[in-house]
């Protein structure tokens, strides 16, 4: 028989909004359950220096500052359980979620946390050069190619706008593009063109991304035309890609209101959904800034209209335990 665990709050996902999100309501004594999912931390796990996280002088390691999160949670009352949801039952009071482990959890509210990841090109060397190059955040790695040549991979607005915010930094930007012509906005485009920092490679993909020295860093580009298979070295010291995010948001489809890139979709200045008791915070519902101090910011805000929203319940409905 499945294992069966009752929480007033339960928290779904652990990165920087899920952890705050643990961390206000563990203080306002709701005693919540958060499941990390695959990857306990979120994308700061995979990220290496961070430079701008409020509180921190020096620079500080992403995996570092997730640990000391899920610490702080549990030091003021927060339960961790490693699990992924499979299945959420949003028809029944209290909610019903199913664990990989077969573990069924039920909760009278729900903070969403899961996030969302930046799309890759699916090259081989792509992955191991994270932090030594390649990256998919320009307000997170721009400022450390100061005087640098990149290249943004991409047609879309983030690419360009990516583009845009890296000629703060980078002496030149390359914005490479397998068509021959922009999927973002004409005022963007507009910026874009008129922008003499930034040049614009058309109809090329890029084909492998080369690093050199020890350690390894990113020292060109290999592109290769769309429109004939033609190839040329691009020199750069940096590549953005800029293709897109992927919210983790596969198991709720049809649950909560998803839009159609499968955000889910909050109250104007809240970060409640459409389903009463079931709350949306960080990255898999920010689609625009995506940075760990607004995904703490927002999980503050589940936190406290969750503890608002309890208060509210018939008192035998929020006692159960």
């Amino acid at each position: 028989m499945a294992q069966q665990r009752h929480t007033r709050v339960l928290i779904i996902g652990a990165g920087p909004a899920g952890y705050t999100a643990a961390i206000y309501a563990a203080r306002a004594n709701l005693k919540p359950l958060l499941l990390t999912g695959m990857t306990p931390g979120g994308q700061l796990t995979i990220t290496t220096d961070v430079e701008n996280y409020p509180g921190f002088a020096d620079v500080i390691q992403g995996p570092w500052l997730m640990e000391q999160m899920q610490k702080q949670a549990e030091h003021v009352g927060t339960e961790v359980g490693y699990d992924l949801i499979v299945d959420l039952d949003v028809s029944k009071r209290p909610f019903v979620a199913t664990g990989d482990s077969g573990t069924i959890y039920t909760a009278d509210a729900i903070i969403i946390c899961t996030g969302a990841q930046a799309k890759w090109l699916g090259l081989p060397e792509e992955e191991g050069l994270r932090g030594a190059g390649v990256s998919a955040c320009a307000t997170c790695d721009g400022f450390f190619f100061k005087q640098k040549t990149v290249a943004v991979i991409g047609g879309g607005n983030t690419a360009v706008e990516e583009a845009l915010y890296l000629t703060h930094h980078a002496d030149k930007v390359y914005l490479v593009h397998r068509r021959d012509t922009l999927r973002s906005e004409k005022i963007l485009q507009d910026r874009l063109f008129a922008n003499p920092k930034i040049e614009v490679i058309w109809n090329h993909r890029v084909a492998e991304i080369i690093a050199e020295g020890q350690p390894r860093a990113v020292t060109a580009l290999r592109l290769e035309s769309t429109t004939g298979g033609a190839e040329r070295l691009l020199p750069v010291d940096g590549a953005f890609v800029a293709i897109g995010h992927q919210p983790a948001t596969e198991v709720f489809k049809g649950k909560v209101e998803l839009d159609s890139e499968g955000y889910v979709v909050t109250k104007p200045d809240s970060t409640a959904t459409n389903v009463p008791g079931i709350f949306a915070a960080g990255d898999v519902k920010d689609k625009i800034f995506r940075q760990a101090v607004t995904a703490a910011g927002m999980g503050c805000m589940s936190a406290l209209e969750v503890e608002k929203y309890l208060a509210g319940l018939p008192v035998v409905a929020a006692a159960a335990e």
